[in-house]
Order: structure tokens, then sequence, then C-alpha cells
């Protein structure tokens, strides 16, 4: 689909309001383009607005709090505050800017925010998919080792019960893969377009069969080696 031609100016306003590398690579510019090319295609599903889905997504993840950050819920909020003026300067309207705004406020997982427009339903759907399937399991792990890096004491996962089978409490803070069950595996059922569902769907059979073969590879990690003589 052939990008609104606005939303040049939005990348190029992006790019101005966060040089130099982002957090982690889990949200860079790789991040943006991805959920950017979903919105536009799932926009008409929804009977959204494809120029301003598609500047949702540019500007969803405008201002950055770290996962582990306590007012992480409010990413979405002030990442809608601050794309006013970068809305304006691309040409939209007050009207327009409003309808992405709402769009971005409702976008952040955490946050629990239902979506207001229909232009909120497409920026969740594509924003949730990249967290899904094999780029979803990439990103967690970048998410992981960001946290790590802070001090958070953050694993990939853990170390004794890393399936939570003996009925640890789940904590994604502090074991990556505590945040499959807690969200990725969650996501498919909140899609709202037919699209995004049956992607979902594709992404989350990925995500499961990926699962099963850490469960063999870490379960064989814990099997004391076969052969060899007694001495």
């Amino acid at each position: 689909m052939p990008h609104p031609p606005r939303h040049a100016a939005l990348w190029a306003a992006l790019a101005a309001e966060r040089p130099g590398p982002q957090p982690d690579v889990a949200h860079d510019l790789g991040h943006l383009r991805r959920v950017h090319a979903w919105a536009l295609r799932l926009a008409p599903e929804a009977g959204a607005d494809p120029d301003l889905a598609g500047a949702a997504a540019i500007l969803h993840d405008l201002v950055s709090v770290p996962k582990d950050h306590p007012e992480r819920s409010e990413a979405g909020a002030r990442s809608a505050a601050a794309a006013a003026p970068l809305l304006a300067r691309a040409g939209y309207s007050t009207e327009e800017s409003g309808v992405v705004i709402r769009a971005i406020h409702s976008s952040s997982w955490s946050s629990g925010r239902a979506p207001e427009v229909a232009e909120g339903a497409v920026l969740q759907d594509a924003d949730r998919l990249d967290a899904l399937g094999a780029i979803g399991a990439l990103r967690n792990a970048a998410v992981a080792q960001a946290m790590a890096a802070r001090g958070a004491g953050t694993a990939l996962a853990h170390p004794d019960d890393p399936f939570a089978r003996g009925g640890r409490p789940l904590d994604d803070r502090r074991h990556a893969l505590d945040h499959w069950p807690l969200k990725l595996f969650r996501l498919a059922a909140g899609m709202h377009t037919p699209g995004a569902r049956a992607e979902a769907a594709r992404r989350t059979a990925r995500l499961q069969a990926l699962w099963g073969w850490l469960d063999e590879e870490l379960s064989a990690s814990e099997r004391p080696p076969s052969g060899g003589s007694a001495g």
C-alpha cells in the first residue's frame, strides 16, 4: 500500500525528536516501521483512516518508558501528549491530530485502556502483532537484556523452574520467559480486526512451538550426561 504523503514529514520529525540510539533494539526504528506497515494494511478492515492510523503507528513510542519503570503504564499517554506538535508541523488539522492522539493514548498494553477510535484499534493490533512470532521472541530477549544492563537482575528463565510448573509466581521483570504466559500467549484473544486475528493465531502457534523446543532443550540441560564408564 502506498504511504500517505504526510508520513514522510512525520518520519523526518521523529528522527529529529529521537536522535541517537534507542533504549533497546526491541523499540527501535525497525519496530516502528513494522507497526506502520501493519497499520496501513489493517486500517481498511477497521473502517479507519490509513493516514491517521499510520501516523499513530509512527509516533506511538515517541516517549520511551522502560518496561521495568514504575510508570510504564503511562507510556502511551506521554507519547500522545508529545505527538501534537509533530502532527501540526506535518500538516495535520486539529481534528485529525485529535484522532491520532486518542489512538496513541490507548496503545500501551500495560495501561489496559480500550481503544476509543478505530485508528486506536488498528494501532493496538499492529503493535501487538510485533510482539508475537519469531520477531516477538527476539524482542522479548532484547528487552530482557536491556533490563539486565540497567541492573534489574533479569535472566532469560528461572534457573530451577523455567516453566513455573512448581506453582511459583510469574515475574517477567526477573525472567524473560515468564513474559510469554503473562502477556504474549494472551494477545491473540484481544485482536480487533480479522487480519490481525488470523496473523496473531499464526504467530502464537510459532511461539508455542518454540516454547516446546525450549522445554526440550532446558530439560536436556538438567539431565546428567549419558554414556561413558563409571571409572
